[in-house]
C-alpha cells in the first residue's frame, strides 16, 4: 500500500471519469484501474490518497501519473485572476487534473473514441486488453504492447466490435512498433511537428492528435476541440482563450470541457457562464 499524504486538491471521480482515461472503475473500495501493468485501487484518505496494490518504490510513478508535481491550486488561482469566465469553469470542478498517461494506450483509446460514447469506449478498450494484454491476475489485464497489436489484422480484431476503427488500431500499432511514429520522436519534436507526425496514422485527425499530445505526451498547450469544446469556445470564449492560459491551454480546456458538458444546453440557445460577465 502506498500513501500519498497530499493530493493537492485532486478529486478522483471528476479526474478518472471525465473522458480522458478509460480503464478506471469505481467500486466499494475506491477506484480500480490498471496503468502500465500496475493494477491498483485508489481512494481518498483525508487530504491525501491511498493506493492499494502500489509500493513505496512506485511513489514517483504515481505522483507523476496523477500530476501531483504540478501546483494546481496556484494554476487555478492564476486562471481566476485572468478571466472571470475561466474562474467559473474552474470553480465548478476544481479537483479535475490532467493525467500523464501512457502514450500508446492514449493513442489507441482516442482512435476508439471517434463517434463513440464513454461507456462503449471503455468496453472496447477492456476487450482489447483481455484479448491481447498480459494477464495480471484477478481478471485484470495490461494494455497490449504495440508489437502484440501490430501482429493482428483488422479481421483478427472482430472480437472488439469496434467496426472501422479496427483497421486504424492496426495501422497505429504497426507504425509505432515499426518506429515510423515513436514516442521518443514525438517528444523531441515541437508541438506542430508532433501533431503532423501523429496524423500520418490512419484515422488520426487534429482532434485525436491533440488528445494524444495532451493526455499521452503532456503537451499542456494542446487543446482538443470536440463538439463540447467548440460550443464552449463559441459561447464563453468567442475571442479565444485568455492570455492567463498561455502554455497551459490544455489544462484550462479540461475545466472548460467539464463545465460545458454540465452547464451548456444541447440546443442552440446562447448562454453565459453562471456568475460571470466576460473575460
Amino acid at each position: 500500500m502506498l500513501v500519498l499524504e497530499d493530493a493537492r486538491g485532486l478529486e478522483l471521480a471528476p479526474t478518472l471519469d471525465c473522458g480522458q482515461a478509460f480503464r478506471w472503475r469505481e467500486g466499494p473500495g475506491g477506484w480500480q484501474g490498471v496503468v502500465e501493468g500496475r493494477a491498483v485501487t485508489v481512494r481518498r484518505a483525508g487530504a491525501g490518497l491511498v493506493i492499494e496494490g502500489a509500493e513505496e518504490t512506485d511513489r514517483a510513478f504515481w505522483e507523476q501519473y496523477l500530476a501531483l508535481d504540478l501546483d494546481y491550486p496556484a494554476l487555478i488561482a492564476r486562471f481566476g485572476r485572468g478571466s472571470r469566465r475561466l474562474a467559473a469553469c474552474c470553480a465548478a470542478s476544481p479537483g479535475i487534473r490532467v493525467l500523464r498517461q501512457p502514450f500508446f494506450e492514449v493513442l489507441c483509446a482516442f482512435i476508439i473514441s471517434q463517434n463513440n460514447n464513454i461507456g462503449r469506449i471503455k468496453g472496447i478498450v477492456e476487450r482489447l486488453c483481455q484479448g491481447l494484454g498480459e494477464p495480471l491476475g484477478g481478471g485484470l489485464y495490461a494494455f497490449p504492447t504495440p508489437a502484440a497489436l501490430a501482429r493482428c489484422t483488422p479481421e483478427d480484431l472482430a472480437f472488439l466490435r469496434a467496426g472501422w476503427r479496427a483497421g486504424y488500431l492496426v495501422d497505429a500499432a504497426q507504425k509505432v512498433a515499426g518506429g515510423q511514429v515513436s514516442e521518443a520522436a514525438l517528444r523531441a519534436l515541437p508541438t506542430a511537428g508532433a501533431r503532423a507526425l501523429l496524423m500520418t496514422i490512419r484515422g488520426v485527425g487534429p482532434k485525436v492528435a491533440d488528445c494524444v499530445l495532451l493526455y499521452g505526451l503532456s503537451r499542456w498547450e494542446a487543446v482538443p476541440m470536440d463538439v463540447w469544446m467548440k460550443k464552449a469556445m463559441k459561447e464563453l470564449f468567442p475571442n479565444g482563450l485568455p492570455a492567463c492560459c498561455r502554455g497551459r491551454e490544455g489544462i484550462a480546456q479540461q475545466f472548460i470541457f467539464d463545465y460545458a458538458r454540465r452547464n451548456l444546453p444541447r440546443g442552440t440557445q446562447k448562454v453565459q457562464a453562471k456568475g460571470t460577465g466576460g473575460h
